[in-house]
């Protein structure tokens, strides 16, 4: 789809994520953008800057320093993007406190912005349902939902995108891709830093709101969903709804690194989660009666995001007879080391009948010579052409929030140490990721 003539404007222009991602991602497309029609990028923010010291902030190309300018706020800059030239439409990415999305709509509203207006916003989409609930009534309130582009970054993680792939694009899986053959699937997150400055977000979240209510579900229904009948962004949206209208989380549990509430910005005596394990099952006919396990937590030992399904053991038959052979795993590596990975039983050389577990392993690395694209090339390429496949739409948010609700800041916070992920409040057969650390790494 063509890209037209494009305004795109970077509202908080000023701050870090301009700053870090979303310059440099523009800076990198905007020969794409430049092949499909004429653009332009903004910035708009509280602090004056002319178009040469703003230009001056950003490691970018000649070629694009020429396209970039700066507007001081939202008043006049209506009249600032027809100064530019002529344009079909106006992207607005909202680089701001999440507690103003709702009235810079407004602001956007009354100075005249309408049908030619793209609204991209980044998490958190409220704390609660209440809230997101409200902050979707104000933007739709001056903007339709079809405007509105809701980021999850994770789903423009190559690895992400290819969940679908491996299970949709392989006959070899679909067919034992439930719950008559998978015992159990699991989910992690693990960072080895802490909360460093991001405590004015953070110890008013949790990793409850922070990872499990956007990422974690997102990965969950991307991992469990019925085929969608195209890859039309609608159909991928409805069978990820479906899902998340199956979930049924049974528990939830909560812990809290030591020395978390000493860190600077933390309020005394705070009982904001960083790490929590949950349990949940899906109840559709593909899934029923089989456990789901969701783990994330910060100050941990090792940095990771992975998935794992983990298959049913073989009956006590044939090479199994003594019930050692372990039972077969998918590994889905979303970051760092991006890959999948498949565990399989082999005879071992030999005049015996001795077996081994090996694996299959694809790397992104050692299957594809270019560098995998940052996360913001693509979600502002789809973004600037309309396509919502990677974006949340209300539905999904309020869905997530509403199962998750009775379990907000409930029950007791237990402590761990730094470095030390706590012990697994169930006896469940947890895989052991890191098996598999030094593949594809």
């Amino acid at each position: 789809m063509p890209f037209g003539n494009t305004a795109i404007v970077i509202l908080g222009a000023s701050g870090d994520l301009a700053q870090r991602k979303l310059i440099p991602a523009l800076n990198l497309i905007h020969g794409r953008l430049d092949g499909e029609g004429s653009f332009v990028v903004i910035g708009s923010g509280r602090t004056a800057f002319t178009d040469t010291a703003f230009r001056r902030r950003f490691d970018i190309s000649p070629e694009f320093s020429k396209r970039l300018f700066y507007h001081r706020g939202i008043p006049g800059l209506k009249d600032f993007i027809a100064e530019k030239g002529s344009f079909d439409r106006v992207v607005f990415f909202m680089a701001l406190p999440p507690k103003v999305y709702g009235s810079t709509a407004g602001e956007l509203a009354a100075v005249g912005f309408g049908s030619e207006a793209t609204l991209i916003i980044e998490k958190p989409f409220g704390s609660d349902l209440e809230s997101a609930m409200k902050l979707d009534r104000e933007l739709s309130g001056h903007f339709n939902e079809s405007q509105i582009f809701r980021i999850d970054h994770y789903l423009a993680k190559e690895a992400v995108q290819n969940i679908l792939v491996f299970r949709f694009a392989n006959a070899l899986f679909y067919p034992v891709w439930n719950s008559r053959y998978i015992e159990s699937i699991q989910i992690n997150a693990f960072e080895t830093e802490g909360i460093g400055e991001r405590a004015g977000y953070f110890d008013q979240a949790g990793i409850v709101r922070d990872m499990v209510q956007n990422h974690l579900m997102q990965l969950l229904c991307l991992i469990t969903m019925e085929a969608p009948v195209s890859l039309d962004a609608e159909e991928i949206r409805a069978q990820k709804i479906s899902v998340l209208k199956a979930v049924e989380i049974h528990d939830c549990a909560r812990w809290q690194y030591e020395g978390y509430r000493e860190e600077k910005g933390v309020a005394p005596g705070s009982t904001t989660e960083t790490y929590a394990m949950l349990k949940l099952s899906i109840n559709n006919f593909r899934w029923a009666g089989m456990p789901v396990y969701i783990r994330t937590g910060k100050a941990l030992d090792r940095r990771g995001t992975e998935i794992g399904a983990r298959f049913k053991r073989l009956p006590k038959l044939l090479f199994n007879r003594d019930g050692t052979i372990p039972p077969n795993r998918a590994i889905f590596k979303i970051q760092p080391a991006e890959g999948i990975i498949i565990d399989l039983a082999t005879k071992i050389p030999g005049a015996g009948i001795d077996i081994a577990t090996t694996n299959m392993a694809f790397c992104y690395r050692d299957s594809f010579a270019q560098e995998i694209p940052e996360a913001y090339q693509r979600l502002l390429l789809d973004a600037i052409k309309g396509d919502r496949t990677l974006f949340v739409s209300a539905e999904e948010t309020e869905m997530s929030w509403r199962k998750l609700e009775p379990f907000l800041d409930a029950g007791e916070v237990r402590t761990y140490r730094r470095g030390k992920p706590p012990a697994p409040e169930w006896e469940v057969d947890w895989i052991d990721f890191d098996m598999y650390k030094d593949i594809c790494g």
